[in-house]
């Protein structure tokens, strides 16, 4: 059944209703074909940019939706109940244009937030390397002050639409100085000599490409430093939080993809002379699966909600992500228990959507780190 929302106006309803109508007509029916062949839907967030889907939280001046983030997290799991990969992609590029929107110059936002925000452009948010994953401190790719602007050097790993994105917020070090030496800049994708490494081969989102980007004294202008130099790591995990929400939202429309065909499966399919939801032993599994969902959307949106009236919301973040994806995780896999060996073949979605939800345990901050995220929230005075 759809989710039961509330919402804060009769505007934010047309347009949650919209975007379940777009992507049954623009989604849904290519789904599995470009997941089977590992195909990047290009075309399709370009459609999604068009109808504003890809700058509903920025502000309306450059061309955004200026919407709360209780909409826009409710946007995003109407996405992600038809294809998770694309709410995925529109997170991402929410979290590429956040450094440029809130702490970039008036200029720098005039000159390029119109275009990141219309879906002309498509961004990616460089902040991991392969030793550096959860410890954006430790990064180790440079960049180099010169007369004009910065020489960037070595590799940044796990960019989701690497080698499909128009422009790259890339984190590099420009000093030695642990927290203070981190600095963020925007870099285009045909800027000279960055290399696109072969997308990675994963066992889920497969039309996402995720990639390593190597840069080998790539120049970028003194004017594409976002914020300060040296500001980069806190422009990194102020976004993260924002980010965060992206994904939990995008969990929590996956996990009710899967009830909704664990449901629509047991009242059809029969056991001993009656439909296998009447049995109570699996009635009771998708009773827990529900409670799992809607417990997963209104942690996620009582974060929103935080966010919207300019509370503290970093704590909040990290428990959304955290209990939605965990949540995501048991109710796929319940999903694909409740189908039986149906469930464990390609002729049934419910298979993806476990692989899919694996990851989101791990991005934007693996669920152990969410745990220490909350748990030195708790250790403040």
């Amino acid at each position: 059944m759809p989710a039961e929302r509330q919402l804060p106006s009769p505007e934010a309803k047309e347009l949650v209703e919209l975007t379940a109508t777009m992507c049954d007509r623009e989604l849904a029916p290519i789904v599995a074909e470009y997941e089977a062949a590992s195909r990047f839907p290009r075309k399709e967030f370009a459609v999604l940019g068009q109808a504003g889907l890809l700058s509903l939280p920025y502000p309306e001046r450059f061309g955004g939706g200026e919407q709360p983030y209780e909409v826009y997290l409710q946007v995003l799991e109407e996405i992600s109940y038809r294809w998770s990969a694309v709410a995925v992609g529109v997170s991402v590029h929410a979290l590429s244009c956040y450094p440029l929107a809130t702490f970039g110059t008036p200029e720098q936002q005039e000159e390029h937030l119109p275009r990141m925000l219309s879906g002309d452009l498509l961004g990616a948010y460089c902040l991991s390397e392969a030793h550096a994953g959860s410890d954006p401190a430790a990064m180790r790719v440079t960049a180099t002050p010169t007369a004009d602007g910065y020489l960037l050097n070595g590799t940044k790993a796990w960019v989701t639409h690497g080698g499909a994105a128009d422009f790259y917020t890339v984190f590099a070090r420009t000093s030695q100085d642990t927290r203070g030496g981190i600095s963020c800049f925007l870099v285009d994708a045909d800027t000279p000599n960055i290399r696109f490494h072969p997308p990675e081969k994963k066992m889920g989102l497969t039309a996402s490409p995720t990639t390593q980007i190597s840069f080998d004294d790539t120049p970028v202008p003194a004017s594409r430093l976002v914020g300060e130099q040296g500001q980069g790591l806190s422009i990194a995990l102020s976004a993260l939080d924002s980010g965060r929400l992206g994904i939990a939202a995008t969990a929590v429309g996956l996990a009710q993809r899967a009830l909704d065909d664990a449901v629509a499966y047991a009242k059809e399919r029969e056991a001993f002379g009656r439909a296998i939801i009447d049995h109570q032993g699996l009635g009771f599994l998708l009773a827990d699966m529900a409670a799992a969902v809607e417990s997963a959307r209104a942690t996620t949106l009582a974060a929103a909600r935080r966010r919207d009236a300019g509370l503290q919301y970093g704590r909040a973040a990290s428990i959304a992500k955290l209990v939605a994806t965990d949540a995501a995780m048991k109710v796929t896999e319940d999903a694909v228990q409740v189908l039986g060996g149906a469930g464990y073949t390609k002729d049934f979605p419910v298979e993806r959507y476990m692989r899919e939800a694996k990851v989101m345990q791990i991005f934007e901050g693996t669920n152990q780190i969410q745990r220490l995220v909350i748990s030195r929230h708790l250790a403040r005075p």
